[in-house]
């Protein structure tokens, strides 16, 4: 049996937790993750997704502000192996090196390409068609240790970072199933990585969510989807902000100004951009609920007809 600490916070991680769990050669001994935070208005203090589901199995969890400095409970667990996921912290070398198997990594993309925080958009908005999920070692550098597995997925067209994640999610589980005995037991090597062939993937900016209709078609259409469902990306119609919340591609052409509102088609709203015509399939005005592109256009959208999404608020 493999005494095993789990370090990890988001939804994405708890499909890990799970998988360790229901593995026979795995006891789960504690749970490490983020400090819980206040959300919403009411800024009420709510438990991260991997608490939850440790707390609902009985686990006993850490969750220190700074696993830099506050690891010593994490130690005195004293696990033979330490499997992280999306935990939000670098680990600290006395961590990394005090176990007999050490510390190893689900991350959700084909590294070495897109280490960092934000794989799964980045994979969307760069328009990649196929990622994965990499089984590697853990070390001082981010996202940097050697590579024991790797499974791929292919990113379909319509993807976005909420259906890959999903997908993701299953090829994670996948992927520890298939090499954490491997790994453990020594028959798994790991590989280097090519630190030529090195990417990153920045956590998503505040910049980034602006979408101002002035990129060419395919880049405006992974920038879309590649913010669904978080953080979504907007734009600007009429002076209010515009959160953009599906989109589809059209065979349609269209000699317009770049983010002008054609009409309602079976795709969406249909909106000119570089001869063609892109299709938003859902929307949420300021201050409003998110609307499918027909109620959009039953309402407020009515009179929208030859207006331009924009950049700029004007």
């Amino acid at each position: 049996m493999i005494k095993t600490v789990f370090m990890g916070t988001p939804e994405f991680a708890c499909s890990i937790l799970s998988t360790l769990i229901e593995m026979d050669n795995v006891e789960v001994i504690g749970v490490v993750s983020q400090p819980d935070k206040k959300v919403g208005r009411k800024q009420v203090l709510q438990m991260t997704p991997v608490k939850q589901l440790a707390l609902k199995h009985g686990l006993e969890v850490f969750q220190p502000e700074s696993i830099k400095t506050d690891y010593q409970t994490l130690l005195n667990w004293n696990p033979d192996l330490v499997v992280t996921c999306a935990y939000g912290q670098m680990i600290p070398k006395a961590v990394l090196e005090a176990f007999r198997y050490g510390c190893i990594n689900v991350h959700a993309s084909l590294l070495p390409k897109y280490r960092g925080g934000s794989p799964i958009h980045t994979s969307i908005l760069q328009g990649e068609t196929e990622t994965g999920v990499t089984i590697m070692r853990m070390v001082l550098k981010m996202d940097a240790g050697e590579m024991y597995h790797v499974r791929k997925v292919t990113i379909d067209p319509e993807d976005t970072t909420e259906t890959l994640h999903d997908k993701l999610m299953i090829c994670g589980s996948l992927a520890l199933k298939e090499s954490l005995q491997g790994i453990c037991d020594g028959s798994i090597k790991g590989i280097p990585q090519d630190e030529s062939q090195v990417t990153y993937a920045w956590n998503i900016t505040k910049e980034q969510e602006l979408i101002g209709f002035d990129e060419d078609y395919e880049t405006t259409v992974n920038h879309i989807r590649g913010l669904i469902s978080w953080p979504v990306g907007y734009s600007y119609l009429e002076g209010k902000k515009v959160k953009l919340h599906g989109v589809a591609r059209t065979d349609r052409t269209s000699c317009l100004e770049d983010g002008t509102i054609l009409g309602l088609s079976k795709e969406g709203l249909d909106v000119a951009l570089k001869g063609k015509v892109l299709a938003i399939t859902s929307l949420q005005i300021e201050g409003k609920g998110k609307v499918t592109a027909k109620e959009f256009m039953n309402g407020a959208g009515r009179n929208m007809i030859g207006k331009r999404f924009s950049g700029e608020k004007k």
